[in-house]
């Protein structure tokens, strides 16, 4: 049992890891590790609505809000209407984003490159293979308790935590 344990704390330290680099390099670029993960979650599911952007990033309404407002300040993200619901608005990429998409995929490819340096195919297939099983079942005991689950084509992608 010490060894399941001990594997949740790294996973858990790996991942707090992560996003703190995620941050690091996010503030580089003049961004927030928030919006770009807004961007990648938009790249990969254009025409979300803010509720649905939301759920997949698994942060409040109003902060998804926010994170738009300020993108779409910036000219990288546009409200467009729902032609079915003139009360809702639909989020897409705008083609200035599409230079920092860019560098985000450059950015998560390089951290991917440092953090599994000297570990062959095999071993990157076994924990892949084992960390999806393990989503499957903690995304299992979510919906057992009546929790909605939310499937994102995007989760597969290396992902950065949104967090404002």
């Amino acid at each position: 049992m010490t060894r399941k344990r001990d594997l949740l704390t790294n996973i858990v330290i790996l991942a707090r890891l992560i996003r703190t680099e995620a941050d690091r390099r996010a503030r580089a670029h003049g961004m927030t590790r928030a919006q770009w993960a807004l961007l990648v979650r938009l790249e990969s599911n254009p025409g979300l609505l803010q509720k649905e952007l939301a759920e997949i990033l698994e942060v409040e309404r109003i902060t998804v809000a926010r994170l738009v407002d300020r993108l779409e300040s910036r000219g990288m993200v546009e409200r467009r209407a729902d032609p079915g619901d003139r009360r809702c608005w639909r989020l897409h990429l705008t083609n200035d984003a599409r230079p920092l998409l860019s560098e985000i995929d450059v950015q998560l490819t390089d951290m991917a490159a440092a953090l599994c340096t000297g570990l062959d195919e095999a071993g990157l297939a076994a924990t892949a293979a084992a960390l999806a099983q393990m989503r499957d079942r903690a995304q299992a005991q979510r919906m057992a308790a009546g929790e909605a689950i939310i499937t994102d084509p995007g989760a597969n992608e290396a992902s950065m935590e949104a967090a404002d």
